[in-house]
């Protein structure tokens, strides 16, 4: 079923309500200051509109994993700051999650004002998608906008909750622009790909993303893995892997994913080794066979990093996932750089490449190549799970499109 948008709703109509706004203001802290705003920038367009319709605008949003318990250094009030300033536009905070302190703030709230109410795992009944918790946001407003993409795979009460208690009340739950921007992309790129389709596929564990693999192979023309999930192949194949990383539990996955994939899987043929994860290590190329001892695998080498980009600059739809290799590291960093050169240097000739969020887009972003990408995702766990055909409980509780 296709969903109803804040595109779908007439502006003029949106004068007046009381608009309850879950975002994804999860952004990283470092000594209480904001280290990087991506996502609240990404909110950005949605709240511009509803503010500027005179709607009474109430956020709700998560930060960290406060586990139930209040945790002062997760407090959403830096956030309300830096919102304030990217939106050239007051933002209160109210420093309560839920109940009479925060109802009643709401309730006095003027035309096209924006409040953010304290972090919402800071009650025990998010994560655990209590109803009476749901119904209590609810409550505060006639309309659920649901734009954060980066827990749409959590059925929490602020999410999927919130949106069937509104649902329930008579009132309707519909997707920010930032939400379906990202299920267009990503559902764009699986449904009707141009080709070659191309997916790239990286990090450290093949046990975390079976779902995604298993479920592109036999979409894409070619799926190229790296990181250090391709030490677990290369094991599964009986290659020595030295002192590297390996899930020895899941030989048994790699094997049939091999078998399943065939020449559309695409491993690496050389590696970058060394003996500790440091710039001072000594770095040497070798040939995948030639791993042995105490040799770590952490980047694919200069032979892979060409046939990849050879591979992705001729693909037309791109699906890119997870890092070469420990890019965090200058010394192991290169492979994963080439990689988002060349998805940009494919989106510059009119590729669509999409980016996962997480690693992905932290490692686009070293690269210096976010701008010429078609999309970058806010939500690396949500992407993955839409990638690997699931149905994501902050998508499904939202109002269907008549």
């Amino acid at each position: 079923m296709i969903k109803k948008t804040l595109s779908d709703v007439d502006s003029s109509a949106l004068c007046g309500r009381t608009v309850i706004v879950r975002a994804d203001l999860n952004v990283p802290l470092e000594d209480g200051e904001i280290s990087d705003g991506q996502r609240i920038q990404a909110s950005l367009p949605t709240l511009t509109e509803l503010a500027g319709a005179g709607a009474r605008v109430v956020l709700l949003s998560h930060l960290g994993r406060p586990k139930g318990q209040v945790n002062p250094e997760l407090s959403l009030e830096p956030v309300a700051r830096r919102l304030a300033e990217s939106l050239g536009h007051p933002v209160s905070f109210i420093p309560f999650t839920h109940g009479g302190k925060a109802s009643a703030p709401v309730a006095n709230l003027p035309e096209g004002s924006v409040v953010l109410l304290e972090n919402t795992r800071f009650v025990p009944g998010e994560t655990a998608n209590d109803s009476e918790l749901a119904e209590s946001w609810a409550e505060l407003g006639d309309l659920f906008v649901n734009d954060a993409f980066g827990t749409a795979h959590r059925a929490h009460a602020s999410t999927a909750g919130l949106a069937a208690a509104m649902r329930a009340k008579g009132g309707e739950a519909i997707a920010g622009h930032l939400m379906a921007q990202e299920l267009q992309f990503l559902e764009e790129v699986l449904r009707v790909p141009e080709r070659p389709f191309v997916a790239i596929i990286g990090g450290a564990k093949i046990s975390s993303k079976i779902g995604v693999i298993s479920s592109l192979l036999p979409r894409v023309d070619r799926l190229l893995i790296g990181g250090a999930m391709a030490n677990t192949f290369f094991r599964a194949l009986g290659l020595d892997t030295g002192d590297s990383l390996v899930e020895e539990d899941s030989l048994d996955t790699a094997r049939e994913l091999i078998e399943q994939g065939g020449e559309s899987l695409v491993l690496p043929v050389d590696c970058i080794v060394a003996d500790e994860l440091s710039n001072d290590a000594d770095v040497r190329a070798v040939l995948r066979h030639e791993v042995s001892g105490r040799d770590k695998i952490l980047d694919v080498g200069p032979e892979t990093r060409e046939r990849f980009t050879d591979m992705i600059r001729g693909a037309r739809s791109i699906v890119w996932n997870g890092p070469m290799g420990v890019f965090e590291i200058d010394a192991f960093a290169q492979g994963t750089i080439d990689v988002a050169h060349a998805v940009a240097d494919a989106c510059d000739g009119g590729a669509l490449g999409v980016l996962g969020g997480g690693d992905s887009a932290a490692a686009a972003d070293r690269a210096g190549v976010v701008e010429r990408l078609t999309h970058v995702s806010t939500g690396g766990g949500a992407s993955l799970e839409l990638l690997a055909g699931a149905r994501l409980p902050g998508v499904e509780a939202l109002t269907d499109l008549n």
